[in-house]
């Protein structure tokens, strides 16, 4: 690796993975502690979080793990003063963590609309209102949330709580980056496309060839302009690129990481 973190401290939240392989979020923790950051990785559930921390500890590199519900203002504090006390700062926040409820505003139970209203976007607001005091002290930072093209496209599937979370994550996001813009904090959002993430195993296959896994990978491979759906390691390097001094005169900024899918009328 190339070190492009070094001497960085990030915090990554959904640093688990909700099932076999490589969720987004564990493949950037493990990609940025090869390039020298150290991590504090956060996930709901400790098993998870904790094999990605027993990961980046095998390779050599620094990570400690964190069990924390980041919709809930208590845990995102405490997190927060986790990680200072364990590396004294935060350079990068990434903000990973998302779920998804089939159905639209009929479909829908309410309690489902608030619960995802509250991982997607409130915990990016909890996790920015406790980590951009740190950043500005320095004068400097990096934060990196992970949006949708569900958030500027329509994708056939209907989940209106997940699409209009994730159009919100853009606004919330460049609303930051121009606030912040000359205290020398940056914050860009990721958009993927369709993914071949354990996420998408478990959430999804009751929209696809009625809950067919195998059939449902070959629709969404289809759907793709390269002909497959990218992985996490594709989200984590785009993820790696914007917190890193490659990009730093880029903030508010929306980088596809599709495979050209919004490029297509249908």
């Amino acid at each position: 690796m190339t070190g492009r973190l070094e001497g960085k401290v990030a915090i990554v939240t959904g640093a688990g993975s909700i099932g076999p392989g490589w969720g987004n979020g564990k493949a950037t923790a493990v990609l940025f502690a090869r390039e020298g950051a150290r991590v504090l990785a956060v996930d709901r559930n400790p098993q998870a979080v904790e094999e990605t921390r027993a990961i980046i500890a095998g390779e050599g590199g620094v990570c400690e793990s964190f069990t924390a519900d980041v919709a809930r203002a208590p845990e995102v504090a405490a997190l927060v003063r986790r990680c200072l006390e364990a590396f004294g700062t935060v350079d990068i926040l990434h903000n990973n963590v998302g779920i998804l409820a089939l159905g639209g505003p009929v479909e829908l139970d309410e309690a489902e609309w608030d619960r995802v209203l509250a991982v997607n976007l409130k915990s990016m607001f909890l996790t920015c209102k406790h980590v951009l005091p740190v950043m500005e002290a320095r004068g400097r930072g990096a934060i990196v949330n992970i949006g949708s093209v569900a958030g500027i496209r329509d994708l056939g599937v209907p989940y209106v709580a997940y699409t209009t979370t994730k159009g919100a994550v853009l606004a919330f996001t460049r609303s930051v980056a121009l606030q912040y813009a000359r205290k020398g904090i940056r914050a860009n959002t990721v958009l993927p496309g369709l993914m071949d993430t354990p996420m998408v195993e478990a959430g999804l296959p009751g929209a696809y060839a009625q809950g067919d896994v195998a059939r449902m990978k070959a629709l969404r491979h289809a759907q793709c302009p390269m002909g497959r759906m990218g992985d996490a390691w594709d989200v984590a390097r785009a993820a790696l690129f914007l917190s890193s001094d490659d990009a730093r005169y880029i903030t508010g900024a929306e980088l596809l990481v599709d495979g050209g899918l919004t490029c297509k009328v249908s």
